[in-house]
C-alpha cells in the first residue's frame, strides 16, 4: 500500500524551506503566519495571505512552495502540480518540489511520473530520505499492479499470487 500522504508534503516543506536563502525578517513573519494557518487547517485564509505575499514577491520560492502545499490541502491537485512544476523549472536544485509532485502524481495513479519526479529529487539531494522512501512506495505499488496484471492473464500463477500477498 502506498503511504504517500500530505504529512510527507509538510515534512518536505521543512527541508525545502531550509534550503532556500533566508528572506528579510518581515518576509519571515509573513511566511510563518501562513505556515501557522496551514497547520491549523485555515486553508482559505492561508491562500489569501500567500497570494497577497506573492503579489509583491512573485519569484519567492518559499512563498510559492507554501502555496503549493495549501492548494494540495484544499484538494486542488492540478493547481498544486502547476505550482510545484514551475518551482522545479525555476529552482531545479530544490528536491522538495519534486517530492511533492511525486506525491500528487501518485495520488492520481500516475506512477511513472511520480517515479521520475522522485528520481530527480534524489539526483538533486542524494541524502533526501523521504524521497527514497517514497520511491520505494512507488516501486511497491508498481510491482503490485504488475502482479495483478499477471494474475488477470493467468489466474493459476501461484508465484504471482504469493508475491502479491506479500505486498
Amino acid at each position: 500500500m502506498i503511504s504517500l500522504t500530505f504529512p510527507r508534503l509538510l515534512r518536505a516543506a521543512v527541508l525545502a524551506l531550509t534550503l532556500i536563502a533566508t528572506p528579510l525578517l518581515a518576509q519571515q513573519d509573513d511566511l510563518q503566519d501562513v505556515n501557522q494557518m496551514l497547520k491549523q487547517g485555515q486553508f482559505d485564509q492561508a491562500l489569501t495571505r500567500i497570494n497577497s505575499y506573492l503579489a509583491t514577491r512573485p519569484k519567492d520560492a518559499r512563498g510559492r512552495f507554501l502555496k503549493g502545499l495549501i492548494l494540495a490541502e484544499q484538494n486542488k491537485p492540478n493547481d498544486a502540480i502547476k505550482v510545484f512544476s514551475e518551482l522545479t523549472t525555476d529552482f531545479p536544485e530544490l528536491p522538495g518540489p519534486y517530492n511533492n509532485l511525486a506525491v500528487l502524481y501518485a495520488q492520481q495513479g500516475q506512477y511513472d511520473k511520480a517515479r521520475a519526479a522522485l528520481e530527480q529529487a534524489i539526483r538533486t539531494h542524494p541524502s533526501y530520505a523521504t524521497a527514497h522512501e517514497n520511491l520505494g512506495d512507488i516501486y511497491a505499488k508498481m510491482a503490485s499492479q504488475a502482479y495483478d496484471k499477471a494474475l488477470q492473464l493467468d489466474k493459476s500463477n501461484s508465484t504471482a499470487q504469493t508475491k502479491l500477498r506479500k505486498r
